[in-house]
Parts: structure tokens; C-alpha cells; sequence
């Protein structure tokens, strides 16, 4: 928890000693995340299983610096929307627990309510 208190307050920090935050509504946070989510996507699109397999053994790093962008996006919006994200994790956690009940759904990719 303390670490990830660390990163919000650099990620704010960064913010605002650029004077972005008059720029960071939530539809917009909502937009950026989609945009760098889509980046993780695109290193692995229109690869087969052991092109990927190859790709992230040389690409560690870009895809990882994608996954970090994703995490910003995620840590500002919680933050701006005063919305512990990693509490939100845990009970999301749980309700996942109960929607996909391992004897129901261990092995399978069925939807919860198709179970």
C-alpha cells in the first residue's frame, strides 16, 4: 500500500508541476487508459502463440513500459475520483470468487451467468 501511495504522489507530481490537471476530466483520464490499453494490445495483434511466445521474450521492456502507462492512467483516475483502487481490487476480488465458483468454473471460459 505504501508503495503505491509513493507512485500516486510522483504521478500527481509529475501533473501538476506541468499544470495538466485543468486537462484530466474523467472522460478524458477514461480515454487515455483505453488509448494505452490499446497499446499493450498492439504488440501482440496479428501474432500466432509462438510469435508471441518470441515477441515478449525480446520486448519485455516496451510492453512493460505500455503496462506501466496503463497503471498511471488507472492510479490518477482512482485518485482523482477518490477511489482506493486497490480496496475496489480486493472486494472485486471476492465477488469474482462468488460469480466463478471453482467447482463451476475451473477450466472453463463460460460466463458466470452460463455456468
Amino acid at each position: 500500500m505504501q508503495k503505491i501511495d509513493e507512485l500516486i504522489k510522483k504521478i500527481i507530481a509529475f501533473r501538476d508541476a506541468r499544470d495538466w490537471k485543468q486537462f484530466h476530466n474523467p472522460k478524458d483520464l477514461a480515454i487515455s487508459l483505453v488509448l494505452e490499453a490499446t497499446e499493450v494490445m498492439e504488440h501482440f495483434q496479428w501474432k500466432n502463440k509462438e510469435e508471441i511466445e518470441k515477441y515478449i521474450k525480446t520486448n519485455k521492456i516496451d510492453i512493460g513500459e505500455e503496462l506501466a502507462d496503463v497503471l498511471y492512467w488507472v492510479l490518477l483516475m482512482g485518485h482523482d475520483l477518490k477511489i482506493d483502487v486497490l480496496k475496489s481490487l480486493e472486494k472485486k476480488i471476492l465477488k469474482n470468487e462468488e460469480k466463478y465458483p471453482v467447482k463451476k468454473a475451473k477450466g472453463k471460459h463460460t460466463k458466470y451467468n452460463k455456468l
